[in-house]
């Protein structure tokens, strides 16, 4: 592959750069993606969901000491014109790189061009970081403690709607109410720790946890205390503010 600077020095990368390629059937039209490379050395393999990090050879993903370029977003995406892009790298002091051409259609090739594209420039910024004499070594990298492990489906809860938050909590109130019903105590314990997940990653408002202990209850006011949990974080969401005060009132008498 040859990457083109059209603003910048391929000699000295700054270290992030918006790359920019043509469509295979219109040049008039562009994709581009952000590569920034960390001034940290890490291992993407930590990081990225199951799908993108698919798309990486292994051997890049378990090699912790390289100063690999991540594309932001992980695909080529339509972008404005050249001449917007222009303007903001200028305004950014970003460099601007021409990566060729992809095809549009392919969504797997657009993510690969830039896995690979800002890999390429990760290279060329680790060898002009090279010429600088500041390198870690590889016993200084060892030497460093290491970094926590990320929960990869941790990572996509977490960029979830809070609808669908929602939503995913609803139907394991019933999975719980089914586990109780059947006596299936491995079943509400499994379903207890994944509720918990998505009550973690809710606004306190929602009062999840209150949600998770009504839904796992094993008598039948719990059932209906979820309901009416569930009810209200809708409602909250929604800013319906009004229906509230009265779904209180039953959480409460329910409560007595």
């Amino acid at each position: 592959m040859t990457m083109r600077f059209l603003r910048g020095n391929s000699q000295a990368p700054k270290g992030h750069a918006i790359l920019i390629a043509r469509s295979a059937s219109d040049s008039r039209v562009i994709y581009s993606t952000y590569c920034l490379v960390p001034p940290i050395p890490m291992s993407l393999a930590k990081y990225l969901p199951p799908l993108f990090a698919a798309q990486i050879p292994a051997e890049e993903l378990q090699d912790a000491t390289n100063l690999t370029g991540m594309p932001i977003p992980p695909m080529l995406e339509e972008a404005f014109d050249l001449s917007y892009l222009e303007m903001l790298a200028e305004h950014r002091d970003d460099d601007l790189c021409d990566i060729g051409t992809v095809n549009s259609k392919d969504e797997v090739s657009r993510m690969q061009l830039a896995t690979t594209s800002s890999h390429e420039y990760g290279q060329l910024y680790a060898s002009y970081f090279a010429t600088l004499g500041r390198t870690p070594t590889s016993a200084q990298i060892r030497e460093q403690a290491p970094l926590e492990e990320v929960d990869a489906e941790e990572l996509l809860l977490q960029t979830m709607p809070d609808r669908q938050k929602l939503a995913e909590l609803g139907k394991l109130v019933g999975t719980a109410r089914y586990a109780i019903g059947g006596h299936d105590t491995a079943l509400l314990q499994e379903t207890k720790r994944k509720m918990e997940r998505f009550a973690r990653l809710l606004a306190d408002k929602y009062r999840g946890q209150e949600l998770v202990a009504a839904a796992t209850a094993t008598n039948e006011q719990g059932a209906k205390l979820a309901e009416l949990y569930l009810k209200r974080a809708y409602k909250l969401l929604d800013e319906e503010y009004a229906d509230i005060p009265g779904i209180e009132r039953a959480i409460r008498e329910l409560q007595e």
